[in-house]
């Protein structure tokens, strides 16, 4: 996980995640108080992270006759891919 620019310090998993949650929201140091902005290529990894997944199972590894259940599943996989998603974004320092 990324840590803090200023004070090296780690960033907490859940502010990360809370802050792609929400319209990617700038996040804050408990440390030392400097803003991190997520960076576009970050923006693009959460949208891969949680849309390809789903695509993936749905189109190509969908194994059941019922489309409900393989959106379910689909649903659920891509779910659990957005939980990985702090530990690839990477922040920077807001100006």
């Amino acid at each position: 996980m990324q840590k803090c620019e200023n004070c090296n310090s780690p960033l907490s998993w859940s502010k990360i995640y809370k802050s792609t949650a929400w319209l990617y929201k700038s996040i804050e140091c408990d440390n030392c108080g400097t803003k991190h902005k997520i960076n576009l290529f970050s923006k693009c990894t959460v949208v891969a992270l949680s849309i390809l997944p789903l695509f993936i199972f749905f189109y190509f590894l969908s194994p059941f006759n019922n489309g409900y259940l393989n959106l379910g599943i689909g649903a659920l996989i891509s779910i659990v891919a957005c939980l990985f998603a702090p530990y690839v974004v990477r922040y920077k320092e807001e100006l």
